[in-house]
């Protein structure tokens, strides 16, 4: 159950932020060929964005504000930003189809997973580091590509096979953490 009290917390403020920069994120990655500001801001706001990420993590740890309500916000934040940004750059023609493709079902069915999850077992999974990890991954990926990864043919390619392997690798660790979960909760029953 969800405490209205533990809600209001720095991490979770921040976690919120991070949904609320996805607008402006949005409109100056689809103005950056207008100008160097543009496509300048925009990288400024996705950095931006990504702090608000690691620091969510570091003051709910740091005032022991980790709640149920952050380990719902947190991931759907992260979601609702990199979706913006990838579909943005995908319609841009700076992300192939594959990959695209590969990101967002990723994030589709670890969030509609987990809350089946979060359901059956009554908590929810927070997120792990092979998750974390790719999740930088692919954040350091949208950041090059909007300062002209595509320019460079042999890095571009490397970078979307790394970008495949740790979605697929992240998802299959998802899976394995879930199973587990429910076996642990079955067990617990009997």
């Amino acid at each position: 159950m969800i405490k209205i009290d533990k809600i209001h917390t720095i991490s979770n403020h921040l976690s919120f932020s991070r949904i609320l920069l996805s607008a402006p994120i949005y409109y100056f990655l689809q103005n950056m060929e207008q100008s160097d500001f543009h496509r300048y801001f925009a990288l400024f706001l996705m950095i931006l964005a990504a702090l608000t990420d690691y620091l969510d993590g570091y003051f709910a740890r740091k005032y022991d504000q980790v709640t149920e309500f952050g380990k719902i916000i947190d991931p759907i934040a992260d979601k609702i930003a990199v979706g913006v940004i990838t579909l943005t750059l995908f319609f841009k023609g700076l992300i192939p189809l594959y990959i695209f493709v590969v990101v967002i079902s990723r994030d589709l069915l670890i969030f509609f997973g987990g809350l089946i999850i979060s359901n059956k077992i009554g908590r929810v999974l927070p997120s792990n580091l092979l998750g974390k990890i790719t999740v930088f991954i692919l954040g350091l990926y949208l950041v090059l590509l909007v300062v002209g990864l595509k320019d460079y043919p042999t890095l571009f390619n490397l970078y979307n096979i790394l970008i495949l392997f740790m979605s697929i690798l992240s998802l299959a660790g998802y899976i394995i953490r879930s199973i587990e979960a429910l076996r642990f909760k079955k067990n617990e029953l009997l």
